[in-house]
């Protein structure tokens, strides 16, 4: 018996410790990832100053003729303008898992005594932490144009949780398909001919009830309008959708984001996993 509660006790201790070190073997990557901002600051174009331009364009060009019911249209826009920064969390960690296979950086890794998940979640980290950043931005943009969240701290809170829970789905999304593509050519075409479409075919920019039927069903299935309209209601920015009117998920929009964000995150996590491991096996 004493014998085997000292194995369990040794067992125990080796698991805790592989952990401790898969935690800073990841925070390594991470910071690496990180670092290279200082140099290249040109890397956080894509979560600040694109959407910043898709705040000024449709809050001051295209606002003026846009109308929606209530009549406020830059509280309107800002939610969707979040979800859409949060979308676009995918394509920086997909460049950058094609720039690291292509420089030969995961073999030199490989090399390492370093756990082999550290260099996924690392990336993971980095780029979730990159469009946090971005997040910060765009509220503070927001709060210039006019923008303000209506239902108190913690109402807003919950709308800052659906973001980041959105943002870590479409990063895992751009994890795997970053092991996938061959170029960072074709990591930007996957972002354009995919994301951007996915984005406007959405509540994001106009409400979905003068598209038409055929397209307003699929808009309003899209996850990214659940997570649209469970942040504009969360943050007292909602145009309400009339009983029987619309989908499910725009009914009960908070629950529908996080069953997507979960689902997202439960394919393509596993998913990036097998892909990584057969890449390091070869």
């Amino acid at each position: 018996m004493a014998a085997t509660s000292v194995r369990a006790e040794v067992q125990s201790s080796t698991a805790w410790t592989r952990l401790q070190w898969g935690f800073a073997d990841s925070w390594t990557v991470a910071r690496r990832h990180l670092m290279h901002i200082r140099y290249m600051p040109d890397k956080l174009l894509e979560v600040t100053i694109q959407p910043i331009m898709f705040v000024l364009l449709f809050a001051y060009v295209f606002g003026s003729a846009i109308t929606v019911p209530g009549g406020n249209y830059r509280a309107f826009l800002m939610p969707g303008i979040f979800a859409q920064n949060m979308m676009f969390a995918a394509m920086p960690i997909m460049a950058a898992m094609v720039q690291d296979m292509q420089r030969g950086v995961i073999d030199r890794f490989r090399s390492l005594p370093m756990s082999r998940a550290a260099v996924l979640i690392g990336h993971i980290g980095a780029s979730f932490l990159e469009s946090m950043l971005g997040l910060a931005v765009m509220v503070v943009c927001g709060l210039i144009v006019g923008w303000r969240p209506l239902l108190g701290v913690a109402s807003t809170a919950e709308g800052i949780l659906v973001l980041m829970l959105f943002a870590l789905a479409m990063t895992t999304v751009g994890a795997f398909l970053g092991l996938v593509v061959k170029s960072v050519e074709a990591a930007q075409s996957i972002g354009f001919i995919v994301m951007f479409p996915l984005t406007f075919v959405a509540n994001t920019f106009v409400p979905t009830g003068g598209m038409p039927g055929w397209l307003r069903a699929a808009a309003d299935w899209n996850p990214v309008s659940a997570v649209v309209q469970a942040t504009r209601q969360l943050f007292g920015n909602a145009v309400a959708v009339p009983p029987g009117h619309g989908t499910w998920t725009l009914q009960h929009p908070v629950v529908a984001s996080v069953i997507f964000g979960g689902l997202l995150i439960a394919f393509f996590l596993p998913l990036a996993v097998w892909r990584f491991r057969r890449m390091l096996s070869r």
